[in-house]
């Protein structure tokens, strides 16, 4: 049976490791000895590892890994890594069978040009595109780019699970609620998240639908989004650059 466990690295990042007992995949491993600590402590082989973009606490760990566990590497098409991998970009399809999984790739360029989410049945591994009650920043992209990436995610099936990089929800949310005071859904995901963290426990996976119901940058067509966003027009993507904006020196 497939299990999913966050590795907590550097202050608040995520590695998320997929086990069947034995095999193991790795998605963005910024840092090298948490994962082989959890690997040992799991006794697990790692099979394979994928990268959703080039930022050093994505792929820090990589060449260590690879050079201890002689792990097959995915990495975007659209970047250039040094360390030896297969390139892979929009709708190619990932096969794992150590694992059982399959993964189709989705090019969401945006937080930056080269950024890839790998998506299989109902999971979605989105590195820095999206974030719980939020979205990365724009450091190569453009907000058009951005919001046309966050609009493929809204497609989705609302249940599918999404498992983002970072442990940015609680501060996401406090941002949120600038744009939407009387959002019931985000008033509720407040207190569900502080509970959680207040236990020390990760406030991910998220899903489709509660990123709908409760993320700004998901919600650009809502009146009080509209309305707290300063926009100088109501359309989607100048409400969209004017909420990153805001989001960006909050």
């Amino acid at each position: 049976m497939l299990q999913i466990v966050p590795i907590p690295a550097f202050r608040d990042n995520y590695i998320w490791l997929l086990h069947n007992s034995r095999y193991a995949i790795v998605v963005d491993p910024g840092d090298t000895l948490p994962v082989q600590k959890m690997l040992s402590s799991l006794n697990l082989q790692l099979s394979d590892i994928l990268i959703t973009h080039y930022h050093d606490d994505h792929i820090g760990g990589v060449e260590a890994l690879i050079q201890h566990y002689q792990a097959n590497v995915y990495a975007p098409r659209y970047g250039r890594y040094t360390f030896q991998h297969y390139a892979i970009g929009e709708g190619d399809k990932v096969s794992m069978p150590l694992v059982g999984l399959n993964f189709q790739t989705m090019w969401l360029p945006g937080h930056t040009q080269d950024h890839i989410a790998y998506l299989s049945d109902k999971l979605l591994f989105c590195g820095d595109v999206l974030f719980g009650a939020g979205c990365g920043r724009l450091l190569d992209g453009t907000p058009d780019q951005m919001l046309q990436s966050l609009n493929r995610l809204k497609k989705l099936p609302v249940e599918t699970r999404v498992f983002c990089a970072h442990e940015y929800t609680l501060q996401n949310i406090a941002f949120a609620l600038t744009l939407e005071p009387n959002n019931p859904d985000l008033i509720e995901r407040q207190h569900e998240t502080s509970r959680l963290r207040e236990q020390n426990l990760p406030s991910l996976p998220s899903t489709i639908d509660l990123e709908l119901k409760t993320n700004p940058f998901l919600r650009c067509q809502q009146a009080d989004v509209i309305k707290h966003s300063r926009a100088e027009n109501p359309d989607e993507l100048s409400v969209f650059a004017a909420i990153r904006k805001l989001k960006n020196n909050y």
